[in-house]
């Protein structure tokens, strides 16, 4: 017998990932090390060799995590400057979104989502059976705040979400825009999945808002290692948290949702920060090149990027066709778009000078 499911699951819109070098490898008939992938946001540098080395090392995986993660959000107090007390560790970023909708959103209670930007606020809600209001951004990417503000007096969102620097644009959100926004009477969430890039001497801490997230009541700030450290496949996030959520977020989390290699390699490439921050420099400095040489040919338009990606719009082509072309027939894999505000876009990841110039032969081939 099959049962009746809810109606908003049914509806649910499928989320669209990105997929891994053996699947993209079995599709196109390339070895994975032929495949130029730059389709992900991914660290082509791998993680540290600390991190390696701890996992290589790896004493208790046959013993369940810590469910509070202590050691590693030990280690984050030290690299944020934020109080254990007020961090969370999550399977990725990703968990840890869903887990703020899930206790705070009742079914049809309302979030503002600012896009273009990153999917999973809006996937999110819909499987939470909240309404989503959007608030698009400017032809600049940056955030409309009267309009933020306007529909929030009239929707009386629980949550907002604003990214910085944004996906897929790479543009900061201006401090006085967040300042004018944590006025209202509403929960605000800042991804800063990418705020290491934006300022790559002090990786990030500089421009990143955590360490104020103990003296706010409606602010959440959320960080991940998957772009900085080469942890993506690990997963693994943190986010910083009023007081007062705390004691909810602890109730509600799955007991080990970090696992024991995740945490490990964590804590050892928080012992790396020289090779980050080397790593880091390297990939923003080939941002640089990238935005250069894309801005060379005349069919692309890139737009300055303060992550680790480059957003630029196809003019003149078809650009699906070309994200279809570069996979098939040189085993080159970028982002494609083709939503509104973002029509006839493609998003290059940076990767490392070799790639680049791989990818840059075959564009000004063309």
């Amino acid at each position: 017998m099959k049962i009746t499911l809810p109606e908003h699951i049914q509806n649910l819109p499928p989320y669209t990932p990105i997929e891994p070098f053996d699947v993209l490898s079995a599709r196109i008939g390339r070895a994975p090390e032929e495949i130029v992938k730059l389709d992900a946001n991914e660290n082509p540098y791998g993680m540290s060799p600390r991190a390696q080395a701890a996992l290589a090392e790896l004493p208790f995986g046959h013993i369940y995590p810590d469910p509070e993660s202590r050691a590693l959000r030990a280690a984050l107090e030290d690299f944020t400057q934020t109080p254990a007390d007020n961090l969370l560790v999550g399977a990725g970023a990703d968990e840890l979104i869903d887990l703020i909708m899930r206790v705070t959103l009742s079914p049809n209670d309302t979030i503002i989502n600012c896009p273009p930007t990153f999917g999973m606020y809006a996937f999110d809600a819909d499987l939470n059976n909240a309404k989503v209001i959007n608030v698009p951004r400017r032809s600049d990417f940056s955030i409309d705040v009267e309009g933020i503000i306007k529909a929030a007096d009239e929707y009386a969102p629980k949550l907002i979400f604003l990214t910085s620097p944004n996906n897929p644009d790479g543009s900061l959100l201006a401090k006085a825009d967040l300042e004018k926004l944590l006025e209202l009477p509403c929960m605000i969430v800042l991804d800063e999945a990418y705020i290491e890039f934006a300022a790559p001497e002090s990786l990030g801490c500089e421009l990143s808002q955590i360490s104020t997230v103990p003296k706010r009541d409606n602010l959440i700030v959320l960080r991940t290692f998957s772009k900085l450290a080469g942890l993506a496949g690990l997963r693994v996030g943190y986010g910083a948290f009023p007081s007062w959520v705390m004691p909810i977020l602890w109730k509600a989390k799955q007991p080990y949702n970090v696992n024991v290699a995740a945490s490990v390699a964590a804590i050892a490439a928080l012992e790396d920060v020289d090779y980050l921050q080397k790593v880091v420099v390297q990939l923003v400095d080939e941002r640089k090149r990238l935005f250069d040489a894309l801005s060379d040919i005349s069919w692309l338009e890139p737009y300055p990027s303060s992550a680790n990606f480059v957003l630029a719009r196809v003019v003149g082509r078809d650009a699906a066709k070309l994200k279809e072309s570069l996979a098939s027939e040189h085993g080159i894999f970028i982002r494609y778009f083709n939503k509104p505000s973002l029509d006839d876009h493609i998003r290059i990841s940076v990767g490392t000078p070799e790639q680049a110039d791989i990818l840059l032969k075959v564009l000004q081939e063309m």
